[in-house]
């Protein structure tokens, strides 16, 4: 099994490994990822509500639906509590494609 990274990498660290590995300047590959991040951002808001990066991930719109008020138990003491209703929100969900999936 392969020895986890001891932290998440940050944008600057992508950007560095990037620009590294595809010979371009960082000024140029940061442009690419904030022109990435506008296309996803247009995908989702005003688009289909859906943008797939082929092979890696799919990002999308999920409408999660309203809940009505209820009855509930408090787990800790037993006493009965009123769970209140909450409306109908939009999310943001990520799903990994199997590309990604077999790499782990």
């Amino acid at each position: 099994m392969a020895k986890k990274a001891e932290k998440p990498l940050s944008k600057t660290d992508i950007l560095n490994a990037l620009a590294e590995a595809t010979g371009h300047s960082r000024k140029e590959v940061s442009g690419v990822i904030d022109a990435l991040e506008g296309l996803i951002a247009a995908n989702i808001s005003k688009g289909p509500g859906v943008f797939n990066l082929p092979g890696l991930l799919k990002i999308y719109v999920h409408e999660r639906p309203s809940t009505k008020e209820r009855m509930g138990r408090n787990p800790a003491t037993g006493e009965e509590i009123k769970i209140a209703a909450r409306p109908a929100k939009k999310v943001v969900k990520v799903r990994a494609l199997k590309k990604l999936k077999d790499l782990i």
